[in-house]
């Protein structure tokens, strides 16, 4: 009798909508990126941190801003608990603060890699699931500890091979006592929202917002004179006069920002950075200077790196005042600028530094032992496991983009010898030694 093997029912593979997968492609120069990040802050004497993913919504939604909380995924769990995804690393990490600040040592300097959720519209660059890179100094409210934050943000863009750059400097105080000398400081918050949309819906429609937030023409027109960038080639001094000017004279905010450009020009790194009195950012926490950071090339793609001070934040959590600092990259939205610049950090990325071919199958073992000699010289050293032609074996090194191959035949194992292949330019280095290969790989790679 003949038994019908049950149909299945193949479910269709698919993702929601701004979340993504990724391939090895995109994945190993991400990954490579953070661990030189990592290692970078850590020479500054930052540590890591991290906080769970989901959070109660109350503490998420605590000074997020209106836009912000339509944003958040939120939902009733299990246990019926109104729970929300973390929708970035500075909110969770003031509530950090305020759970462990006795178990902490101040200024406190953390960095915290990892995902945050948003559910806003996904298009080209952003993304409803992203990896998020945020650094912060907290316990001091200096114009030393906001220029150290600078200083990381530039030396970050050069470790990871970016240098082609302008970090855009503002100051929300100094905006603040604009407002207040033009008799508005009352409307800031819906201001700073509007002004904040300047890039992504122009002039005219910012404007129309003004006058309908502030009442008359004149005022409008007043603020977008304040954040027009009248020269593009203006000095950074000759921009903080002028918007000092416009405020009311010198404050402490004007005094801040002199002494912060004094130590970025002191450090030679002042061509990097350019003072931009649109740049308010749309987050209500941020109580002083703020930044974004685009890339010469594509300056419409977006910030790739954002953040700036926040003394008010903690205060939601804990009566104690815990000043901050801080600054975000967001890897995704850089890679994706760094794809469309076909830039060579993503470019083929590979998956080991060696490949060991299998010429012999009686010589598995020694593979291994050979692969084992290799990786503890730091090399990254892949083995084929199958039993295949080599035309087959070079065909998957290929498609891996592994730089060097190896093959050691009975012969060669018996003199203690292998030949070591270039695949990309198809030098070959017979009958040498395995210290003779490693010291060719590591001096070309590594």
């Amino acid at each position: 009798m003949r038994v019908e093997r049950e149909k299945r029912t193949i479910i269709e593979p698919k993702v929601l909508k701004g979340f993504r997968d990724f391939l090895p492609s995109m994945e190993i120069p991400k990954k490579a990126i953070v661990s030189k990040l990592e290692e970078h802050f850590s020479l500054y004497g930052f540590v890591p941190i991290d906080t769970p993913v989901l959070e109660y919504t109350e503490v998420l939604l605590g000074k997020g801003g209106g836009e912000t909380d339509k944003q958040i995924f939120h939902f009733l769990d299990n246990g019926n608990r109104d729970v929300a995804l973390r929708f970035d690393l500075t909110v969770p990490f003031a509530r950090f603060l305020a759970q462990h600040q006795n178990e902490l040592a101040f200024p406190f300097k953390r960095f915290h890699i990892d995902k945050v959720w948003r559910g806003e519209n996904p298009q080209k660059g952003r993304f409803r699931e992203f990896t998020q890179c945020d650094f912060d100094i907290v316990g001091v409210d200096s114009a030393e500890a906001d220029y150290e934050i600078l200083a990381m943000m530039e030396s970050s863009f050069e470790v990871i091979g970016v240098t082609d750059f302008t970090f855009c400097i503002a100051h929300r105080g100094l905006f603040n006592a604009f407002l207040d000398h033009l008799g508005v400081a009352d409307q800031s918050v819906q201001i700073l929202r509007i002004v904040d949309k300047l890039k992504k819906i122009g002039t005219e429609e910012v404007l129309s917002l003004l006058v309908a937030c502030t009442g008359t023409q004149e005022k409008a027109n007043e603020i977008l004179k304040y954040i027009a960038v009248e020269d593009e080639g203006e000095s950074f001094l000759t921009t903080l006069e002028r918007l000092t000017v416009l405020s009311g004279g010198e404050n402490e905010h004007t005094t801040r920002m002199q002494t912060i450009y004094g130590y970025l020009r002191d450090a030679g790194i002042d061509g990097h950075f350019r003072l931009d009195p649109s740049i308010t950012r749309g987050l209500d926490y941020y109580t002083g200077i703020v930044y974004e950071t685009f890339l010469t090339e594509l300056p419409h793609f977006g910030s790739v790196c954002s953040g700036g001070r926040y003394n008010d934040l903690a205060s939601l959590y804990t009566k104690e005042q815990l000043p901050g600092v801080g600054s975000s990259i967001g890897l995704d939205r850089l890679l994706s600028a760094l794809e469309e610049l076909d830039s060579p950090l993503i470019k083929k990325a590979s998956s080991a530094d060696l490949i060991i071919f299998c010429v012999d199958e009686t010589l598995r073992s020694y593979y291994d032992t050979l692969a084992r000699t290799f990786r503890s010289a730091g090399i990254r050293t892949d083995v084929y496991l199958l039993n295949k032609k080599m035309g087959a074996q070079f065909k998957y090194a290929e498609a891996n983009h592994i730089p060097y191959g190896l093959s050691c035949a009975p012969d060669e194992q018996n003199s203690g010898k292998v030949t070591l292949k270039n695949l990309q330019n198809r030098e070959v280095h017979q009958m040498i030694s395995i210290e003779e290969g490693i010291s060719i790989i590591k001096k070309e790679l590594l």
